[in-house]
């Protein structure tokens, strides 16, 4: 059988080279890159943040694709960036930023969100990764979300890449995550009793007027509404397309496991969602750096942690012919830490200055 179609995409902040400060060129940058030879225009995109862009890559069947289509585009948009005089920036918050509202792209849909949040909008300098995996029909997808939920908690640990805000430590591993947390339906999703129930909740929320459609559902994870996919939306950028990778092969597991119980009829683990936005929150704060919460609500150790999680995909990943990358990178990511401890201790040895130059030099780095 072959392994289970991704897709992923990626946003990136553009920094000046002196400052560090997030700089409005998006659209400038975007043209560019997307007039070259190595990026088509589909595939980069413009986001909220007029200093901020996205790349979606195509369908892929296997990691490698993943990593040469992200390797690629950051290379297009890097070079694109440093001819405008800024530099690309896979960072989950900027380091450093003004106190004035960051500038909005100017299209119709985030002139409105700016208009139904401004504060909220203001301060969304916020860069993630979203893992597409397809999956077979939308009532099996319900039944995935309601697994995968689970794990989305280790996911934010393992991706923590958001340590700074406004030139400080706010002393969060993943700030990402709290500030994404402030939209009225954001976080682990609830559990769904089937697809019938998803979308009468999905409908009572639209209709009370409290999101503006379902593009606004934040929920870290999500059946999509363009794709025959999960999204899968909880992880910070990553500074290397190798730790992308390492992410997309982990959720692209827990998907292909979530199907496979679902399939067979394994019960759901119960988690009151409290206790996992308890998790969430945890894992926000401390990353890999502490203790994680599992779903029974009590403190283990990170690695003990993910070890379980690689327990439970082992089977998944070697059907896909991932298991000695991801384990490697499992490995590694142990050892050396999250981005945002990698992000502090650029900060001991440089100041401020040494966290961009991390930032930016690891973005394009192969």
């Amino acid at each position: 059988m072959s392994p289970i179609t991704v897709g992923v995409e990626e946003e990136y902040l553009l920094l000046d080279p002196g400052t560090g400060l997030p700089v409005p060129l998006a659209e400038q940058v975007r043209a560019a890159a997307g007039l070259g030879p190595i990026a088509e225009e589909r595939e980069v995109q413009p986001e909220l943040m007029a200093s901020q862009i996205e790349v979606a890559t195509p369908v892929c069947t296997g990691l490698d694709e993943v990593g040469g289509h992200l390797l690629r585009l950051r290379h297009a948009l890097g070079r694109a960036a440093e001819s405008h005089g800024c530099r690309l920036a896979a960072c989950a918050t900027p380091p450093v930023k003004t106190d004035a509202p960051a500038p909005v792209t100017d299209l119709p849909r985030y002139r409105a969100l700016r208009a139904r949040a401004p504060q909220l909008v203001a301060e969304q300098l916020v860069s993630g990764m979203h893992v597409h995996v397809a999956v077979p029909d939308p009532e099996l997808g319900v039944a995935v979300l309601n697994r995968v939920r689970l794990w989305l908690p280790v996911l934010v640990a393992m991706s923590a890449n958001s340590p700074f805000w406004a030139g400080r430590d706010t002393g969060f591993a993943s700030w990402r995550t709290i500030v994404f947390g402030r939209w009225p339906v954001s976080g682990p999703p609830p559990h769904f009793d089937s697809l019938a129930d998803h979308e009468r909740r999905i409908g009572l929320l639209l209709s009370s007027g409290a999101v503006m459609d379902t593009g606004q559902l934040y929920w870290q994870a999500r059946l999509s509404n363009r794709y025959p996919t999960i999204e899968v939306r909880c992880a910070d950028v990553q500074l290397r397309v190798d730790e992308a990778v390492l992410l997309t092969g982990l959720v692209r597991a827990l998907v292909a496991t979530a199907v496979r119980d679902a399939e067979a009829g394994v019960p759901v683990p119960p988690c009151p969602p409290e206790l996992l936005q308890a998790a969430n929150w945890h894992a926000a704060r401390y990353g890999l750096g502490g203790s994680l919460l599992d779903h029974e609500g009590r403190p283990r150790s990170a690695g003990d942690v993910l070890s379980r999680l690689m327990d439970h995909v082992t089977p998944a990943l070697d059907a896909a012919g991932d298991s000695r990358e991801v384990t490697a990178l499992v490995h590694r990511l142990l050892q050396e830490g999250t981005d945002a401890d990698r992000q502090r201790r650029a900060l001991a040895e440089g100041g401020l200055p040494a966290v961009t130059e991390l930032i930016v030099t690891e973005t394009t780095a192969v």
